[in-house]
C-alpha cells in the first residue's frame, strides 16, 4: 500500500466554498478555450448526431463554454469516490460557464434498476449540484448507436464474429504476444450487415455472434485488438423494455454518448487510460462517416480516490450488504453517499474535501481523517450545541431545596452570540456521565470524587460528598452539595476557582433516547491488504447502540437536523428511524480524531 497522505487542513476557507485550485485538467481547459477550440461548435438544445447539430435554423452556437458529464451506471449506490468525480465535473462546468450532464450509462440490462437511478439523482442533488435540463440516458441513444454500427460495417470498420468466447480469448494474445485474426474477420460488409440485422431481429441465441470493431489484432494495446462493440442479450431493459435484444458494449457506447451530447472534456479515472486509443479511433471513424459533430470530445484521466480504513470496490460493498455485515446500503458506516447522509455528514464538507485533495495523474492514498476533519470543521460552524449524557448516573444535590427548579442559560453556539441562549432547567436530581465520578481518583483527575469541587457547566459549583452502591458494588448515585451563590452568569460565580467542569441534564426534565455511536467500519488502515480476507478487518466496535439522557429541547429535532452534543461529538437525527417527538441520533464524528493515537 502506498504512503498515506494527510493534506493540511485550512480553516480560513469554509468547507464547500469554491476555490479555483489549478490542476492539469484546468490547464488543458484553459489552453482549449484560449485557442477557441469550441468557439464555433453548434448545439440544437438536445443530444443528437452531426445532422442534428449542423448549421441551420434549429441550432445556435453552443452557449456552454465547456460540457462535462457525470456518467454513472445505475447498478448500485454512489460512494465516496463518486463524490470526488461529481464535484470535479460539476465544479469545472460551474467555474467555466459550462454545463455538466447527468447521464446514466444504462447499457447493461441485467444489472440496472430504477432504484439505483433514483438514488443517484438524490445523491447528486444532496451534494448541491444541479444538471438543469441535461439529464440523459444512454439507452435513449440506442437507435443512433445501432445506425452508427451499420455505417461502420458498411465502411469495413466492423464485422460479426461467430467464434465462441473461449476461442476469442485464445486468439486475443497477451501483453507480449500479438493476437490472431478471427477466421470471420474477412466477411464482406454485405455478409456482416445481414448477420447484424439478424442479430437485431432476435434470430440468434445469446453468445452465438458478436460485433467487433476491425482495428488491429497485432497492436501492443490489447484494447485495440478488435474490441467487441455489440453483444446479444435477450433481457428486459429498465428503460426500453424488450425493444432490443442486442446491446452496445460500454467501450463503444461511452464515446458515442459523449459525442452526441457535445461533451468537450470527458473526464474519467485512470483505469480507462488504456481505453483512450479506442475512444479516439472510434470517434475519428464516426466523424469521417459524418455521424458525429466536431470538434470531437477528448478523454482525460485522473487518479481515483483511495481512502484508508475504507473499501470502495463495488464487489466488496455488495458483499458487505448481502452478507449483512452492515444494515443495508444506507448504513451510516458504509462509504456510500446515502450512508454518509444518514450518518450526518454534510454535502458542504464533501465539496471542501474534494477541493482539498485535488486532482492528480498518479495514484495515492488519502487518510480518512482528512474527510472526517472536513466534517468537523463544517459541523463546528453550523451545528447548534445541546447537552446529552450518554452513560448516565444520578447526581443528587443533597442541600438543594426539594421541589425547587430554576433556569440556567446555555449558549446555542459559543462562537456565535447572535444565535442567542436557551434555558436549561436545573433541579435537585441531575444526570451526569458515569466517567465524571471516581470513588478513588487517578492522578490528574479533576472531576467528581469525594471531597472535590467542580462546576456544573452553566449552573452551580458543587462539592462531592459520597456515593451509593448496589449489592454488586456498582455506583447507583453520586451525592454532593451546591454553593447557592455560585450560579454561572452571576457575580458570585467569580468567587469560585475549580479545575473540573462537567455537563449535566435535569433528571425530571430530560428524556431517554436511542443514540447510535458509529465509528470506522474497518479497524485496519488497508482492509484485506496482503491477500487476507477484508472481512477479517471489520471493526467490532463500529456501532454501539445506547440509551442516553438528552436535553428536552432535542425531543423536537427534525430528521437530519445536526447538533454538537457537548464534549461528545456531532450527531444527527436519523432520517429513517426518527419519529415526531422521538428522534434517534447517530454520531457523525467525534470532537477530535480518536484514531491518531491508535
Amino acid at each position: 500500500m502506498a504512503e498515506i497522505e494527510k493534506p493540511s487542513i485550512r480553516v480560513d476557507t469554509l468547507p464547500g466554498a469554491s476555490a479555483r485550485v489549478n490542476n492539469f485538467i484546468r490547464h488543458i481547459i484553459d489552453a482549449d478555450l484560449k485557442a477557441g477550440k469550441y468557439a464555433s461548435r453548434r448545439w440544437s438544445g438536445k443530444p443528437g448526431p452531426a445532422a442534428q447539430q449542423k448549421v441551420g435554423a434549429s441550432t445556435t452556437v453552443d452557449e456552454a463554454k465547456i460540457r462535462t458529464r457525470f456518467p454513472p451506471e445505475p447498478n448500485g449506490y454512489l460512494h465516496f469516490g463518486h463524490a470526488k468525480s461529481i464535484c470535479l465535473n460539476f465544479g469545472l462546468a460551474q467555474d467555466y460557464a459550462g454545463a455538466c450532464h447527468l447521464r446514466f450509462d444504462d447499457t447493461n440490462p441485467e444489472k440496472e434498476e430504477q432504484e439505483y437511478v433514483d438514488s443517484i439523482i438524490d445523491a447528486v442533488h444532496w451534494l448541491g449540484w444541479d444538471w438543469h435540463d441535461n439529464k440523459y440516458f444512454a439507452s435513449d441513444y440506442f437507435q443512433w448507436m445501432y445506425d452508427f454500427a451499420e455505417k461502420l460495417i458498411e465502411a469495413g470498420h466492423a464485422y460479426v464474429d461467430s467464434q465462441t468466447a473461449e476461442e476469442m480469448r485464445a486468439s486475443r494474445g497477451t501483453l507480449t504476444e500479438a493476437g490472431r485474426n478471427s477466421p470471420y474477420r474477412e466477411r464482406t460488409p454485405a455478409e456482416n450487415l445481414a448477420l447484424f440485422r439478424a442479430m437485431r431481429a432476435g434470430e440468434f441465441a445469446d453468445g452465438t455472434h458478436i460485433l467487433r470493431a476491425k482495428v488491429d489484432m497485432s497492436s501492443g494495446n490489447i484494447n485495440l485488438r478488435d474490441p467487441a462493440i455489440y453483444r446479444i442479450r435477450h433481457a428486459t431493459h429498465h428503460n426500453t423494455g424488450d425493444t432490443w435484444c442486442i446491446y452496445p458494449m460500454y467501450t463503444y457506447a461511452h464515446p458515442i454518448e459523449d459525442a452526441l451530447e457535445n461533451i468537450t472534456h470527458s473526464i474519467c479515472t485512470l483505469e480507462f487510460e488504456d481505453q483512450r486509443p479506442f475512444y479516439d479511433w472510434l470517434l475519428a471513424r464516426l466523424a469521417e462517416l459524418g455521424c458525429v459533430n466536431t470538434p470531437l470530445p477528448q478523454q482525460i484521466e485522473f487518479a481515483r480516490l483511495n481512502l484508508s480504513y475504507v473499501v470502495l470496490s463495488k464487489r466488496k460493498l455488495i458483499q458487505l450488504v448481502e452478507e449483512k455485515h452492515v444494515d443495508g446500503w444506507d448504513d451510516p458506516r458504509l462509504p456510500t453517499l446515502v450512508g454518509a447522509r444518514r450518518r450526518g455528514f454534510t454535502p458542504e464538507a464533501f465539496r471542501r474535501f474534494a477541493e482539498m485533495i485535488g486532482v492528480t495523474k498518479s495514484d495515492s492514498w488519502i487518510d480518512i481523517s482528512v474527510l472526517e476533519e472536513c466534517q468537523r470543521e463544517h459541523l463546528n460552524e453550523t451545528a447548534p450545541r445541546r447537552i446529552a449524557v450518554l452513560d448516565p448516573v444520578k447526581l443528587v444535590i443533597d442541600n438543594y431545596p426539594e421541589g425547587q427548579e430554576e433556569e440556567c442559560l446555555a449558549p446555542n453556539h459559543p462562537q456565535k452570540p447572535e444565535w442567542g441562549k436557551r434555558p436549561v432547567p436545573f433541579s435537585k436530581e441531575l444526570w451526569i456521565e458515569r466517567e465524571d465520578f471516581m470513588e478513588v481518583p487517578s492522578k490528574g483527575y479533576f472531576r467528581l470524587f469525594p471531597g472535590n469541587t467542580v462546576r456544573l457547566r452553566y449552573g452551580f459549583v458543587v462539592k462531592c460528598s459520597d456515593c451509593d452502591k448496589d449489592a454488586n458494588g456498582n455506583i447507583t448515585a453520586v451525592h454532593c452539595e451546591y454553593m447557592a451563590d455560585s450560579k454561572s452568569g452571576t457575580p458570585g460565580s467569580d468567587n469560585y476557582k475549580v479545575k473540573g467542569n462537567i455537563h449535566w441534564v435535569s433528571a425530571p426534565h430530560s428524556y431517554a433516547a436511542e443514540v447510535r455511536l458509529y465509528d470506522r467500519l474497518f479497524a485496519a488502515e488497508a482492509p484485506g491488504e496482503g491477500g487476507r480476507d477484508f472481512i477479517a478487518d471489520l471493526n467490532p466496535d463500529s456501532k454501539r447502540v445506547i440509551r442516553a439522557q438528552l436535553e428536552a429541547a432535542l425531543k423536537d429535532a427534525a430528521a437530519e437536523e445536526r447538533f454538537q452534543f457537548e464534549r461528545h461529538g456531532y450527531f444527527v437525527a436519523d432520517r429513517v428511524d426518527s419519529k415526531p417527538g422521538a428522534p434517534v441520533f447517530n454520531r457523525a464524528v467525534t470532537l477530535k480524531d480518536s484514531w491518531s493515537k491508535k
